[in-house]
């Protein structure tokens, strides 16, 4: 037991220190190469002037790099690897309980968190240029949600044909066992979740609420025996205390969509390796919380002939708008995400 808690929190503790030492290096290329948006959101998702959101970015008077989501999935990879490399090269050693590297554990979850990293960079890239598929640069959203499903197919595949996973669990319940219908739950929950990663869109925001996110599977897969899944998470912990390091206000650059789609992707993974995927919703729900406010606002506008539910949407962006200062809004989900990982952690453990 104790090897296996230091085997959590020494890659972690790597994981943050790797962060810290290559963001000077990334923020220098980045500023001297000017990767930042440059020009605010001028239209809202349903077309119309998104006056409102256009005040609260300012994207061209901030000139605020984009991703600095690097340094997240970076740091896990760079850690990840060096600690494999270690144990190969001194093996019975304590180099060797370190390595957190695993088929059945953590190859899917490096894998999906490197691939949606390097696809949201690209996306990064394009908006940096204004170039791309969209209006104002970058992919457009078509584009980017046929990468995530084929991400989630291949990695729903991965699971019921390779690992034979095909089940989930009900908390209070037991194990459901879906056959074939595990795959299409899996693609609608890493789409679903991916939404979410709109709540980068404060300084400090998105950051502290995925490290409680992924230090709450963390401790999930641990209490399950899955110690190189819990490694795994407390390294992506890591990095994200590493990016959150200097993306509190104000931040030196903004996770955009190299971070979150890595993180999103990632973390659907990571629950689905749990079989705590159902309480998914819980320790996520300020993800899901965010993508709702936005689709609901699109669909009031259509339905209630341009009526508005919130000022702007998504959700923390409708608390700015009401006045609170950007710090207030990134407390409160602060202690929000803090409290829902707690529950949804609870809920796994004794359910």
């Amino acid at each position: 037991m104790p090897i296996d808690v230091v085997k959590i929190l020494i890659p972690a503790i790597a994981a943050f220190v790797t962060g810290v030492a290559i963001t000077p290096i990334l923020t220098g290329f980045l500023y001297r190469h000017k990767m930042w948006k440059k020009s605010s959101v001028k239209l809202a998702m349903s077309g119309e002037s998104a006056t409102i959101t256009s005040k609260l970015h300012n994207d061209e008077e901030r000139k605020t790099p984009r991703m600095g989501g690097i340094v997240v999935w970076g740091s896990v990879f760079i850690t990840a690897i060096v600690f494999f490399v270690l144990a190969t090269l001194f093996p019975d050693t304590p180099f060797e309980k370190l390595s957190f590297l695993s088929r059945n554990q953590t190859w899917l979850p490096l894998f999906t968190l490197i691939a949606g990293g390097l696809f949201g960079l690209i996306d990064d890239y394009l908006v940096c240029r204004d170039a791309g598929t969209y209006a104002g640069g970058g992919l457009s959203l078509r584009v980017r949600l046929a990468f995530v499903f084929s991400l989630a197919t291949l990695g729903a595949w991965w699971f019921y044909a390779k690992l034979g996973m095909d089940s989930v669990h009900v908390p209070f319940v037991g194990d459901a066992h879906l056959g074939l219908w595990f795959i299409p739950l899996f693609i609608i929950f890493m789409i679903g979740i991916y939404s979410g990663g709109i709540i980068d869109g404060i300084d400090g925001l998105s950051g502290g609420v995925f490290a409680s996110i992924f230090t709450a599977y963390a401790v999930i897969a641990f209490a399950q025996g899955q110690i190189d899944l819990a490694a795994f998470s407390s390294v992506v912990a890591g990095g994200l205390l590493a990016f959150l390091w200097f993306n509190i206000p104000p931040a030196r650059f903004f996770n955009s969509e190299t971070g979150t789609m890595a993180l999103t992707t990632a973390l659907t993974v990571v629950a689905f390796l749990t079989k705590a995927v159902l309480v998914l919703p819980i320790i996520a729900f300020l993800l899901i919380a965010t993508s709702a406010s936005s689709i609901i606002q699109i669909a009031s506008k259509k339905l209630r002939n341009g009526k508005k539910v919130f000022l702007v949407a998504p959700l923390h962006n409708h608390f700015q708008a009401k006045g609170w200062p950007p710090y207030k809004v990134v407390m409160r989900y602060w202690v929000i995400s803090v409290v829902l990982a707690l529950l949804g952690t609870i809920i796994a453990l004794v359910g």
